[in-house]
């Protein structure tokens, strides 16, 4: 039975595999292929209105608002449920809604992104986790009760059963006592000093929830998330959401119905993520219990051991999310020949994402595209935005094709259509090659909801750019030699400081024009593939070089691939602080420090000469500093492809070699006109050009053998 089991899973992967459609896998075409369909990309490399349904929907709204975003150059929209509909979110009218316009998008050959909620965060199902399943409902671990207490004061109390932990702390000092509550009673006497005692316990606690349902149009917990780490509940959240949709409009999965969009699912609670089976969960895989250590979690002033101890909840609560809710919904897309595509929330403030959500990595190496948000003004001209590397780099580690980003929203002061086109380049030049405009609301009130760079008269030709801009950064595979290691670990223990030391190695590599991917943890530790002295990535990337910033902990089997891949001819380079913990199997029992005689060690963490001599040959050189501009490249089958963009409002001038065998041709997104470029050919594998880029200009160069 197993044999048979095993045979039909086999078969039943290579037929998912081969029935998915180009955009939803990695491609590899020749230059005359991709130059026959730059003019006009396949529609699915579009950007995407976030179109929201705010208001009466009916068949000549959903009809007249196609039109109108096809007529501009959109040919995507991502549905999103709104107020005063018609119909209540997940209703037979809303499915009947749905369903026409999928029939509608599908006679207009466009494409339909399905957003999994009633609003956001993703998990709440328009409130039936409230109504219908209240006992998958989010949980957490929450102060029950703060008592006062002098010293010499005694405490005298039964247990109740949902309090599991609880703690002394000196309101002098901030020094801590663990109190012992498992017996179900506690007799304390408080010595010298002045006391609170906290009693922790586990309760029902949601993130706040911004629901179509809500009468306030507020937000608040009152539409409760499901439980995340529960995955009785990421199913039954499907069986509320995806599976619904998928009996009104499963036919055209793949096809006109691209997935599921989800959106910051997130602890934003008073409290620490839990589930009823954690703490079995916990020891089974820690072999120690962690309740007597919870309620320290909640101490402003955590000793060494406690601080170890969270970071061990931190690594078993994170990979349950990581499992239990982004993996089981990503499986049953892929299921299903669609993509699940979601963003986290806080991905230009790592500290404050690993707070609520633990793992940008665990998380979103599961899903299908990846993604960031820029809705306020995060990426803005003069500010040091970067981040989108941290979503690029996760499909690229894993091997996905495509990356996204939700962008504008709320931006305050709202974009005119040049500050719009600048800010989704300087996505470009970080990864980002998937667009999603948002908010665009339905034209329920008789007129078109679009408003702003949106409504500009040019806005088709950027529409158009965009379009071929996330064809061209579709194709092939990313080029990047260098690795950078991001230190999770590190800011789980407390150690903020290497998210610093992080960001500002982001800042010089690029502005020095030397592309990397961020590596996590479980990269190096099981997925990256030593060969030939280069660590491979799923998108058959090589990398020769892997640099670690300040970090306080690593793991042993990820210093144990490190250290494999210098000995093979790699190069390692630690920068800053080296690792004082070396962690086995839990953070609390670690040792240290690491050995890293056999790496480089640069204590400045700077890129200092010595540095920059460890790094791989690059791809891009040009003959003057010029830190505004940044770039991109792809390999295809026959041909080198490069994007470039100046960041800043002055003009940049200067002679590049690029990698490359052949002459330089530059391909103009704007118009989709390709023309040569004058410049030598490639010698020895590079090719040199005159590169000229006026403010906030970009460029699209291939370099492709001369017969072409």
């Amino acid at each position: 039975m197993k044999v048979v089991q095993t045979v039909f899973v086999v078969l039943l992967l290579i037929f998912v595999t081969c029935t998915r459609r180009p955009w939803q896998r990695f491609n590899n075409p020749s230059m005359e292929e991709l130059a026959a369909n730059f003019q006009k990309p396949p529609v699915e490399y579009s950007m995407t209105f976030y179109w929201g349904w705010d208001g009466k929907i009916t068949e000549e709204v959903i009809a007249r608002d196609l039109d109108a975003f096809k007529e501009r150059g959109v040919h995507i929209v991502t549905l999103e449920s709104g107020y005063d509909m018609g119909h209540p979110y997940l209703s037979q009218g809303w499915f009947d809604l749905v369903k026409k316009t999928v029939e509608l998008a599908r006679e207009r050959d466009m494409r339909v992104w399905i957003v999994d909620e009633g609003k956001y965060p993703s998990g709440f199902a328009g409130g039936k986790f409230t109504t219908d399943a209240p006992d998958l409902r989010m949980k957490a671990l929450v102060v029950a009760e703060r008592m006062d207490l002098a010293g010499g004061d005694t405490l005298v109390r039964q247990i109740p059963q949902d309090v599991i932990s609880a703690i002394a702390i000196n309101q002098l000092d901030s020094t801590n006592l663990i109190l012992d509550v498992r017996a179900g009673e506690l007799q304390w006497t408080a010595p010298e000093g002045q006391w609170e005692v906290v009693f922790i316990k586990h309760d029902f606690r949601s993130s706040p929830t911004r629901a179509v349902n809500n009468p306030t149009r507020g937000k608040d917990p009152s539409n409760s998330l499901c439980d995340y780490l529960d995955p009785a509940a990421t199913r039954q959240f499907i069986e509320f959401t995806h599976a619904q949709h998928k009996a009104v409009v499963g036919s055209e999965f793949g096809k006109t119905v691209l997935g599921f969009r989800g959106d910051e699912p997130d602890y934003s609670i008073r409290g620490i993520p839990w589930t009823p089976q954690l703490f079995a969960t916990f020891e089974s895989v820690k072999g120690y219990d962690v309740r007597p250590y919870i309620a320290a979690f909640f101490s402003p002033r955590l000793t060494d051991e406690q601080q170890r101890v969270k970071a061990d909840y931190w690594d078993v609560w994170s990979n349950l999310f990581g499992a239990n809710f982004f993996q089981i919904q990503a499986d049953w897309c892929a299921e299903h020949n669609v993509e699940y595509l979601v963003h986290l929330n806080h991905e230009d403030k790592m500290v404050d994402l690993i707070r609520s959500e633990g793992d940008f990595f665990e998380n979103m190496r599961h899903v299908q595209m990846p993604g960031v948000d820029a809705i306020w003004d995060q990426i803005w001209p003069g500010k040091v935005s970067d981040y989108p590397k941290y979503a690029s780099s996760v499909s690229h580690v894993y091997g996905k094709p495509r990356t996204f980003t939700e962008s504008f929203a709320a931006y305050r002061p709202a974009p005119t259509l040049e500050q719009a086109k600048w800010i989704l380049d300087c996505q470009f030049a970080r990864g980002i090659n998937m667009v999603e405009v948002m908010f665009v609301p339905a034209s329920t009130r008789g007129e078109l909801g679009l408003h702003g760079w949106t409504a500009s008269e040019e806005f088709a030709s950027v529409a158009k750019y965009v379009h071929r801009a996330c064809y061209l950064l579709s194709q092939g595979r990313p080029v990047a030699h260098i690795a950078v290691f991001h230190p999770t670990f590190s800011i789980w223990l407390g150690f903020n400081e290497s998210n610093e030391y992080t960001l500002h190695l982001m800042q010089q590599l690029l502005e020095h024009q030397r592309d990397f991917d961020f590596v996590d943890e479980h990269a190096l530790s099981s997925q990256l593939i030593l060969e030939d002295g280069a660590l491979k990535s799923r998108s058959d990337q090589s990398y020769r070089t892997v640099l670690v910033p300040s970090a306080m902990a690593m793991s042993n089997q990820a210093l144990d691939q490190l250290r494999t891949f210098a000995a093979s001819g790699g190069q390692v380079v630690f920068l800053g602080q080296t690792p004082s913990l070396v962690i086995e199997s839990t953070f609390r029992d670690a040792t240290g420090p690491a050995d890293v005689s056999w790496a480089i060690h640069e204590p400045s963490g700077e890129l200092t000469p010595r540095v920059m001599a460890a790094l791989p040959q690059p791809d891009v050189k040009l003959d003057v500093p010029a830190p505004v501009v940044k770039y991109l490249h792809r390999r295809l089958a026959d041909a080198d492809l490069y994007f470039f963009f100046n960041e800043s409002t002055e003009s940049q001038s200067c002679n590049a070699v690029l990698q490359g065998n052949g002459a330089a041709q530059e391909w103009d997104a704007m118009s989709g006109e390709l023309r040569n470029i004058d410049g030598e050919l490639a010698k020895e594998g590079f090719a040199k050009i005159k590169l000229n880029l006026e403010a906030y200009q970009t460029k699209f160069i291939m370099v492709r053998p001369v017969n072409q």
